[in-house]
């Protein structure tokens, strides 16, 4: 008898722990069908889109403005000039 009562009282307390533990049912956005909002919205999904081509554009030219450093970097280097070190500023 006293197993079952050690059983009984182990499923209580884990009982216990589950519910405590249980996520809580939340509103989420209850306010998402808000009139105010959807223009908001709107405009910050522009703004998102325009960061995200002016990132675009950015990241093209510093890709090119690369490759042309590394092209001057080799016809220097062909030609028996000073060879530019990129270890950054010198003091």
């Amino acid at each position: 008898m006293k197993t079952h009562s050690l059983l009984l009282s182990a499923l209580g307390v884990t009982a216990a722990f589950a519910l405590l533990l249980a996520p809580r049912v939340s509103s989420g956005q209850a306010g998402a069908d808000d009139p105010l909002l959807s223009p908001l919205i709107a405009e910050i999904v522009k703004q998102q889109d325009a960061i995200v081509e002016n990132q675009t554009k950015i990241d093209e030219k510093l890709a090119l403005i690369g490759e042309d450093i590394r092209i001057a970097r080799i016809y220097v280097g062909r030609g028996g000039g000073k060879v530019i070190e990129s270890t950054g500023p010198r003091p």
